[in-house]
């Protein structure tokens, strides 16, 4: 079956005409001969939109009933059923009675090869939801994922004038007359309107752009197409970047509000070419001016910025001109120059700048390899060079000059392999004056009579000068790798800590001390003046090192090796690292403390509703009985003087139970009960537990071993326990049954009353619930939650479980005594 067409007609908001443009499509393609209906339409008692609907077919929907009012839905069965062409279906985004969403049913419908107007409104996209509730501080409560909207055929925006939309809102045209000053000064000012028709159109635009390209590439089309001006400026990390990125910025404004990208090409070897703190500098620069910053790889710079120019649909691309000096670009072309050849339609900027042809400046010779290295190639040169000039001597005439060079020359070259630049220099230098000594004519002088041997000679020292730049430069470059990546494992490690939500900060300070190679790392905070330690690992006695500031007040202090300032970079990410973890740290034991205060203000609540209401009841039983004890003016009989005293005693005992969990509870919250453990026998303590408890009957063999645990507290748990099954046991007999089972001992107290469900078997846990008591039920809802904590602070369990039959079995599980 072929999947319907879905038309989205999308609006700023409420009010600009979404549903009366859906309306007048229906009526347009009706008259037009196809099959419409409407499946649901919401006119808001707005009557031109009522009369759009005009003679269009309206489906029935369905009468639901949602708590307790009678709510109006489309009938999706019966449009399925009717199975028009079309059919219309307002308000995307709106939830439905049954679960889910409107666009669901919408789904439904596509499925089934209907085609679908709908319509919805910018503050319901999901991308934009945060959005808009900062913008009118409304948050929207129903929202649709942007595939749906994106996946739509055609998505047509409803455009009007913010101040249009207020005119139509003062004119009651939107919402009823006694809303209209509310709204007007609340979610419809002109601000927020404004706000809304910018995300609006900017949503379309995009949609718009992302249809064009998929249009140019499903016909191969590769030229650019200036539909809309988009600037890119190429930044290399250099001190001329800043001055670019403005001057692109100011092209780009003067283009029809164009797009700013700026983009640095990254070499493909991994190898570093740009400071990164100068690049992130650059990178605020041009997202201040409302641009985008990009980062690609390639080896051939010209054809990396074009290929990005090219896959962004750049119009305009601007360069620096070349910081090289005059006789390098002559014997070179540069990047400018081979972008301009290649460019095709996108307009090359070269923008000259401070920095442009400056100093030239001899490459440096150092830094490459190591003091061994360099020790080793001067001995080498040292020692190989007479060696090598003795065994050209002893040759006699067999070699001619340039057969003497090459050998020279391939010497250098292996001096310049193992020691680098400096002893390749000074081989060069030397074998250059010994071939002149000994072997250009005349001999034995460091005259040079003939003008090629001058040319040979030259050539030589500059072949060999150059082999040893190369291989400085790239010893230096390989060391330059290895520091990179060390430093990309480092930040890479220091990424995933944050990503997994911090670490914890003894942690942070170890990896800091083992990545420097530090005796010591410590963090210190100032207060009052003091500065204190906060944490540290490793000895902090003696001077510090290194200090790194992560605030005015925190400071990060390694103690060890002096750290040069290549470092610095990469241990400023981890200082900062470290005030982050220790906010996190403080601000986890402030929700900690602020936790247990909640539970305690809780706590304190829950008391006072106790002592409030149930101890109200028993002594006001007690006071009561005592008036009319006292009372001279009526004569009791014997009988009622007893019924009295059983009042004033029952009420009394009420009163004892309820003050003693309230104390128990109260024990337990603060963590003071202590029990003292040793062997107890049941069939003593659960007499003594169910003294007093009508209809118990006790199936506790004598031949259980003793358990562990606190006599005292065991009672007053079975007793909760027994007192709980009685009352709510329906008047059926309660069993308390003990049995051994391997290294433990259960109890259960059986009661075959309504039982309880098993969703709700923890909640009968909680402090002061009772669970299906009415509300004037005797008890405060401890008496459970007193045993399950008597049990546990004895190493025990207490658990629920389904009584066979009916009811409701709570099993004590304690460790046999040894």
């Amino acid at each position: 079956m072929v999947r319907g067409t879905l038309r989205v007609y999308l609006g700023a908001a409420p009010g600009v005409g979404t549903t009366f443009r859906m309306l007048e499509e229906g009526r347009r393609r009706a008259e037009r001969g196809a099959d419409v209906v409407i499946g649901f339409v919401e006119t808001h008692g707005r009557a031109g939109t009522a009369a759009q609907i005009g003679d269009l077919e309206i489906v029935p929907r369905a009468h639901l009933t949602h708590r307790g009012a009678d709510v109006e839905e489309m009938d999706l069965d019966a449009v399925l059923a009717r199975r028009p062409e079309i059919v219309l279906v307002d308000e995307l985004a709106r939830p439905k009675v049954r679960g889910g969403k409107r666009w669901h049913d919408v789904e439904a419908l596509l499925e089934a090869g209907i085609d679908v107007v709908s319509t919805v409104n910018v503050q319901h996209l999901e991308s934009l939801n945060d959005v808009v509730a900062t913008i009118t501080g409304v948050p929207p409560r129903e929202t649709v994922p942007d595939a749906i909207v994106r996946a739509a055929d055609q998505v047509e925006l409803v455009d009007l004038a913010p101040e249009a939309l207020r005119r139509r809102m003062a004119g009651g045209e939107i919402y009823p007359a006694d809303t209209i000053d509310a709204a007007l000064g609340n979610y419809f000012r002109l601000g927020n309107l404004t706000a809304l028709r910018e995300l609006a159109l900017l949503w379309t635009a995009d949609q718009v752009d992302e249809a064009l390209r998929a249009y140019r590439d499903a016909h191969g089309i590769t030229s650019t197409w200036e539909a809309r001006e988009r600037v890119v400026v190429a930044v290399t990390g250099g001190p001329e970047g800043d001055p670019l990125i403005r001057r692109a910025a100011r092209i780009a404004a003067r283009s029809r509000r164009g797009d700013l990208l700026a983009v640095h090409v990254s070499r493909g070897d991994g190898l570093v070419g740009a400071d990164p703190a100068r690049l992130a500098t650059q990178r605020e620069l041009v997202e201040s001016l409302g641009g985008t910053f990009h980062a690609v790889v390639g080896d051939d710079v010209p054809t990396a910025l074009l290929d990005f120019a090219r896959s962004a649909d750049a119009t305009q691309l601007v360069l620096g001109t070349s910081r090289r000096p005059r006789w390098q670009r002559a014997l070179s072309e540069g990047v400018g120059s081979r972008v301009t050849a290649t460019s095709g339609p996108i307009d090359v900027h070269l923008v000259t700048h401070p920095e442009a042809a400056g100093r030239a400046r001899l490459p440096s010779l150092t830094g490459g390899l190591t003091t061994r290295r360099r020790v080793l190639g001067f001995g080498l040169a040292a020692l190989g060079l007479p060696l090598l000039t003795l065994l050209l001597e002893r040759a006699g005439g067999n070699l001619d000059l340039s057969s003497d060079l090459l050998l020279y020359l391939a010497f250098v070259v292996v001096v310049a392999l193992v020691g680098g630049g400096y002893p390749a220099v000074f081989a060069a230098a030397a074998g250059t004056l010994l071939v002149n000594w000994f072997f250009t004519a005349p001999v034995r002088t460091f005259t040079i009579a003939e003008f090629d041997n001058l040319v040979a000679l030259g050539v030589f020292a500059l072949v060999a000068l150059s082999v040893a730049g190369v291989v400085d430069l790239s010893a230096r470059r390989r060391r330059e790798a290895a520091r990179a990546q060390a430093e990309a494992e480092l930040l890479s490690a220091l990424s995933r800590g944050v990503l997994a939500g911090g670490r914890a900060l003894p942690a942070l300070l170890t990896q800091v001390r083992d990545a420097f190679g530090q005796d010591s790392v410590t963090l210190r905070e100032q207060v009052d003046g003091r500065w204190l330690v906060i944490d540290a690992v490793g000895d902090p006695a003696g001077p510090p090192g290194t200090e790194v500031p992560v605030s005015e007040t925190l400071h990060l202090v390694l103690r060890g090796r002096p750290l040069p300032a290549s470092d610095r970079r990469v241990l400023t990410a981890f200082a900062a690292q470290a005030g982050v973890a220790l906010r996190q740290a403080r601000l986890a034991a402030q929700a900690a403390g602020a936790a247990e205060l909640a539970d305690g203000n809780r706590m304190r609540t829950a008391l006072l509703a106790a002592v409030s209401h149930d101890l109200r009841t028993p002594l006001a039983s007690i006071k009561a009985a005592i008036s009319a004890l006292r009372m001279t003016t009526v004569t009791l009989g014997p009988d009622d003087v007893d019924e009295l005293h059983a009042t004033i005693d029952e009420s009394a005992d009420q009163l004892a139970a309820l003050i003693d969990n309230l104390l128990d509870m109260s024990r337990l919250q603060t963590g003071a009960v202590n029990p003292l453990q040793r062997g107890v026998d049941l069939d003593e303590v659960v007499p003594r537990a169910v003294a007093g408890a009508a209809g118990v009957r006790i199936e506790v063999p004598e031949t259980l071993p003793p358990v562990l645990a606190d006599p005292g507290l065991l009672e007053r748990a079975l007793a909760n326990l027994v007192g709980n099954a009685v009352r709510h046991g329906a008047g059926a007999p309660v069993v308390v049954r003990g049995s051994a089972l391997g290294d433990r001992v259960e109890l259960r107290v059986v009661d075959t009353g309504p039982g309880v469900a098993e969703k709700d078997r923890e909640r009968i846990f909680a402090p002061f619930q009772r669970l299906g008591d009415r509300p004037a039920g005797n008890g405060v809802g401890l008496g459970l939650a007193v045993a399950r904590g008597f049990v546990e602070a004895m190493g025990g369990t207490l658990e629920p479980e389904d009584t066979p039959g009916g009811g409701l079995t709570m099993v004590v599980s304690l460790e046999v005594a040894r």
